[in-house]
């Protein structure tokens, strides 16, 4: 337990004055109104019993360095008891000894040899100092035990956020290459067929989309209006792959458009679409893409009209990345659904906790 920077904060020690001036405004009230109702004068015993609350602050220094000193374990508790017994008496000694100075001073009581003045006031108010010796070592216990705990909540968020982060970026990173390496073999296979204009084209789309990865590279949310410019060129490259066969359905939702989504989240799921779903098609394929929001939800649909999704199908590095990162942002308040559709095909649903961008 860190002790040192606790006294050293200018707080604390306003902490202990402020005390010190309470219990000796209380102090003086009570001794002004006993004197008032007996009668006599008051004044200098009022200053008396100030004065007398006013010194014990800086005695506190006795609590404070033995807490320091020994810090409560297990193990040394003999110890510990014993060093604090010691604390707690010298400080008895210390505040009986200052008492009777200021009584000398202030109250020019009639003086008594001093041995038995002295062992009379210390026997009267060494229970009232062992209480307040041990309440303030209480206090520096609880207080310490409070700055530690309140350290360690942010060191632990800390970490656990510098560990959220590298584990996005590992999975992003993961995606990057999956996806430009099927991006290039359809061009190898584009080239291979001779179909240079096609193999252009799709190279200039490439770089775009390659462009846009670059340049958000280190945001892990962007707007949905953004994820969805991404998709527009990505859907452009397998477009020219599939040329006339793969047929874009777009339901966007405008309350949506500026909801905050994990960068690229849609990327694997129509990719998933269709690798697993327009290319095992002769015919047409089409992808519906939506996106709604639903109470406090942002609701993403990907559906494809290829064979279906069983329990069997392989959802690759995608999905899988997918699920990760979700429960990495959102742990279990997201949701990631793949399913056969009632008709043909298959439907990927994402639904995670509604955040707009700021406006401007």
């Amino acid at each position: 337990m860190a002790l040192g920077p606790l006294f050293k904060s200018r707080s604390a020690w306003l902490i202990i004055v402020a005390a010190s001036i309470l219990f000796a405004g209380l102090g003086s009230l009570t001794t002004y109104v006993n004197a008032r109702v007996a009668g006599r004068a008051s004044s200098r015993e009022v200053l008396f019993v100030a004065s007398l609350w006013l010194v014990f602050a800086p005695l506190t220094w006795i609590p404070y360095t033995l807490a320091r000193r020994f810090p409560p374990r297990v193990d040394g508790i003999v110890r510990i008891i014993l060093a604090h017994s010691a604390g707690a008496m010298a400080m008895s000694l210390l505040w009986t000894l200052l008492g009777i100075v200021l009584a000398r001073l202030i109250t020019s009581r009639p003086p008594l040899p001093f041995v038995r003045y002295y062992v009379s006031s210390l026997l009267t108010n060494m229970p009232l100092c062992i209480f307040l010796y041990f309440a303030v070592l209480g206090c520096i216990y609880a207080f310490s035990y409070y700055r530690e705990a309140r350290e360690r909540q942010a060191r632990e968020a800390r970490l656990a956020a510098q560990l959220s982060e590298a584990r996005l970026s590992a999975l992003r990173m993961q995606l990057h290459p999956h996806f430009l390496f099927n991006s290039l073999n359809a061009i190898t296979v584009l080239v291979r067929d001779q179909k240079t204009e096609e193999a252009s084209r799709m190279l200039e789309l490439l770089g775009g989309v390659l462009r846009q990865v670059l340049q958000s590279e280190k945001r892990e949310e962007v707007t949905l209006e953004e994820e969805l410019q991404f998709i527009e060129k990505y859907l452009a490259i397998e477009q020219v792959r599939f040329s006339d066969r793969l047929e874009i359905i777009w339901s966007i939702d405008a309350a949506a458009r500026k909801a905050l989504v994990p960068s690229f989240i849609l990327q694997p799921l129509v990719e998933n679409a269709i690798r697993h779903g327009v290319s095992k098609r002769s015919e047409e394929g089409i992808i519906e893409i939506a996106a709604a929001v639903s109470n406090t939800d942002v609701l993403l649909t990907v559906k494809d009209n290829g064979p279906g999704y069983t329990s069997g199908s392989e959802g690759g590095v995608g999905l899988a990345n997918t699920h990760a990162r979700l429960e990495t942002v959102f742990g279990n308040r997201a949701q990631l659904d793949v399913r056969k559709s009632n008709g043909l095909g298959t439907i990927a649903t994402v639904r995670f906790p509604l955040r707009k961008a700021a406006d401007g």
